[in-house]
């Protein structure tokens, strides 16, 4: 059983998946795509804009995004230990920010900037 952080976008898309990768490695979070679709992808490799889900690899382990209509689930598996929840956190926030959504919470939607200082994020992003 996995976890999930389910995402909202108000124009009803997620953002570039080039757009949430460059926001984390601007804020010190690096991650790489590992798969697209099903398919391996190459170090660098650009995934198409119609992409149906992407797995990201990060310093704690494998997060996956999953297109959902006008959401996006980011997922780990349920037994994922502090540091990959942390990894988690911060996919699920680049995705929000990166496109002007929100995170469904079990209090309601929460902003990106709410998010982030209310669940661990990595270290390396606390600057």
């Amino acid at each position: 059983m996995g976890m999930e952080h389910v995402v909202r976008f108000p124009k009803g898309t997620a953002p570039p998946l080039s757009r949430v990768i460059a926001l984390l490695a601007e804020h010190n979070f690096p991650v790489q795509v590992r798969m697209v679709d099903g398919q391996l992808t190459l170090p660098g490799e650009v995934p198409p804009d119609r992409w149906r889900e992407v797995r990201l690899g990060t310093s704690g382990g494998m997060v996956t995004l999953t297109r959902r209509g006008e959401e996006l689930a980011v997922v780990i598996w349920g037994n994922a230990d502090p540091p990959m929840q942390s990894a988690w956190n911060a996919v699920a926030w680049g995705a929000a920010q990166a496109g002007q959504g929100k995170i469904v919470r079990p209090e309601g939607l929460q902003e990106p900037s709410e998010f982030r200082v209310s669940v661990p994020i990595p270290d390396s992003m606390r600057h």
